[in-house]
């Protein structure tokens, strides 16, 4: 398995940046409404309850990173353990929601631009236009340079958003925390749904590890250790926004009365007088951006492993001789992310991808068991995830519970994506793989031990 074509150059800080740079964008920034609207203060607790399912699949593919680290992530995982049909439906489908993941953070941005600059509503498309083009050129002038913009941009925010916890903790309404679930258990876990996505970025980084140096040890530990950093860092911002903010404004603060786009500046002026919005939007633009960034530094790898694979067309799998980065994976991804921006209403279909994201999720659990029970002998993982295989049941059924909690629509999003992915399979890569996966290994063997029971003994 070895392509040593990208340049190894994302050390342990960079690495992690990425992760952490993939989740720091609407979960901090647009969601926390829309969960406050589903379970009032105790959206706080959802988070942690998001996190606790989303640990399993980050433990799983952190050990199989450590195993297999080439370009591709969740794709490259889910195809050589259930084989290339799974494989395509993961790589398109992972590829594509983190696309809408990217686009949704540029034109979610829009309502945070419009706080402090003066812009028209129109002009905040022009705007995320822009910054796509910015990205997308990043990402094709070398994965080392991204990843360095990366991390100071993320340590900015992270230094922002501490600064923002840190004084809401003088300032917070404690009666804005009683009662606490206004909407019951259930308020909780449907809210726990929505803002899964927040987390979604946390395993993202495994896309590029073929960019990143001592994989075996700095993969789990970008990803373990960016988790448990967003994990806190979400339960202490929402828990500020929630102190701080009119329960009012953020269920009806939004466009014709829906959930607020705006949570961290809701309560901003309260922190830094009048400077507090301008302060807090800045950083809510910057972080949108990284998170964009991160999307498509993440994203680009998979039509790029497909490609290695024979499962998209050959041109995506080509090395950018001077800058040692997937261009044309990139451009492709690129070109996406700039025509939904322009054309589509990319905030409703980002809820339409969240669903899947959830989906892929449960079933890395279900690749990190295939390859444990095959035995396959390539598979030599320098990081083992604890707790097998009841974690990883866990994950695969709790999952599974969250997905029932999105509503029909996402629901069928998730089914759409499914489809086209099957139908590009079938029409182009089928005919061009034999492969089987990890799974095909445990079938195999189970049938030659039923043809072995089933033979014939000789009499003595």
């Amino acid at each position: 398995m070895g392509h040593h074509d990208l340049d190894r150059s994302l050390r342990l800080y960079p690495t992690m940046m990425i992760s952490m740079g993939a989740m720091i964008g609407s979960g901090i920034f647009v969601l926390p409404a829309l969960g406050y609207k589903k379970a009032g203060p105790a959206v706080i607790l959802a988070y942690v309850l998001a996190a606790l399912v989303v640990l399993p699949a980050a433990l799983s593919k952190a050990e199989m990173a450590t195993a297999m680290p080439e370009s591709g992530g969740t794709y490259l995982y889910i195809d050589r353990a259930l084989g290339p049909f799974f494989g395509t439906i993961a790589g398109i489908g992972a590829w594509f929601s983190l696309v809408f993941k990217s686009s949704f953070a540029l034109v979610g941005l829009g309502a945070y631009l419009l706080l402090f600059a003066p812009l028209s509503q129109g002009a905040v498309v022009y705007v995320a236009l822009a910054l796509g083009v910015l990205v997308v050129a990043l990402n094709v002038s070398g994965t080392k340079m991204s990843g360095q913009i990366q991390a100071v941009i993320v340590s900015l925010v992270v230094a922002g958003l501490l600064a923002y916890v840190l004084n809401a903790g003088f300032v917070a309404d404690a009666g804005r925390y009683t009662p606490f679930a206004t909407e019951g258990n259930l308020g909780v876990v449907t809210a726990a749904a929505f803002v899964f996505v927040s987390y979604a970025g946390v395993t993202k980084v495994a896309s590029v590890a073929e960019e990143v140096k001592d994989p075996g040890r700095n993969l789990p530990r970008a990803i373990l250790g960016s988790m448990g950093i967003m994990t806190v860092l979400y339960v202490a911002v929402v828990g500020a926004v929630v102190g701080l903010s009119d329960p009012d404004v953020l269920n009806t603060g939004g466009p014709d009365g829906t959930a607020s786009l705006t949570p961290m500046a809701d309560g901003a002026s309260e922190l830094f007088g009048g400077a507090g919005v301008v302060f807090v939007s800045v950083i809510a633009v910057v972080a949108l951006t990284s998170m964009a960034n991160a999307g498509v530094l993440s994203s680009s790898r998979f039509p790029l492993a497909m490609s290695r694979d024979d499962l998209l067309p050959p041109a995506l799998r080509t090395i950018d001789e001077r800058f040692k980065t997937p261009r044309n994976s990139v451009l492709l991804t690129g070109v996406v992310l700039l025509l939904l921006i322009a054309f589509v209403p990319v905030i409703e279909l980002a809820k339409l991808a969240s669903a899947f994201q959830i989906l892929v999720f449960s079933i890395i659990n279900l690749a990190l068991v295939a390859f444990r029970e095959a035995d396959v002998p390539s598979y030599q993982p320098e990081f083992r995830a604890p707790g097998y295989p009841f974690v990883q049941a866990f994950g695969f059924l709790a999952g599974i519970g969250l997905l029932t909690q999105m509503g029909g629509l996402p629901i069928l999003g998730a089914i759409g994506i499914i489809t086209a992915s099957a139908l590009t399979y079938f029409v182009y890569g089928r005919s061009r793989t034999n492969r089987t996966g990890a799974i095909g290994t445990i079938l195999s063997d189970r049938r030659d031990e039923e043809d072995d029971e089933s033979a014939p003994t000789e009499p003595e």
